[in-house]
């Protein structure tokens, strides 16, 4: 346990410096430091302090996939600085399902653990890599892009950069059959049936 806390310390430094690299290419330039929040006139270094991650120090593993963000909607001291950053957790055998990030690039780091990442370009063409401790991939902006954990008895822990303070996530999954398209139309358009689509979309329900 020792070992993965500072594991993962170093992993949220390495991280610190991909966000400047990658912050150039975010949001737009702000006409000040920094921008406060509405109902504030003055704050102090809690501002800009994010103490979230720290659920993550000596906490036992999840038993699916986990995403913990540090973006605009949970720091607000992000608003203008082109940076946010997620850790993700995956449990043997878990995936992080295809989607994209409207509005960054990801850089992702992975602390230990393997997993096979991939994205898909604008020709169809399938981009793929099996990432071992240690390993960066980037996924380009806007691309869809997935994760998986192909080891089915360890667990994988990895975290991402990007150069947004919102970077968006559509997830396809979700936004392709839980978002009231037309049985029909999708039925059409994946070369299948009616009953077919029915049953993904039930499987994507949320559990009661």
């Amino acid at each position: 346990m020792a070992s993965r806390t500072f594991s993962l310390l170093f992993s949220l430094v390495v991280a610190s410096f991909a966000l400047v690299q990658i912050a150039m290419a975010g949001d737009p330039n702000i006409l000040s430091d920094f921008i406060l929040p509405d109902n504030q006139s003055a704050v102090d270094g809690s501002f800009f302090t994010f103490t979230d991650m720290r659920v993550l120090i000596g906490a036992p593993e999840p038993t699916s996939f986990k995403v913990l963000k540090a973006s605009l909607a949970e720091f607000p001291a992000l608003n203008g600085q082109s940076v946010s950053t997620a850790v993700l957790q995956f449990p043997a055998d878990a995936v992080n399902p295809p989607h994209t990030h409207p509005r960054s690039a990801e850089l992702l780091f992975l602390i230990f653990g393997s997993l096979q990442v991939g994205f898909v370009d604008t020709t169809n063409k399938l981009y793929t890599q099996t990432l071992q401790e240690g390993d960066m991939f980037v996924f380009p902006k806007g691309l869809v892009h997935f994760q998986y954990n192909v080891n089915s008895k360890y667990s994988a822990l990895a975290v991402s950069a990007f150069g947004s303070a919102n970077a968006g996530t559509v997830s396809v999954p979700n936004s392709v059959f839980t978002t009231g398209i037309d049985d029909n139309i999708l039925a059409k358009s994946f070369k299948t049936d009616v009953a077919t689509i029915q049953a993904i979309k039930a499987g994507l329900a949320p559990k009661p």
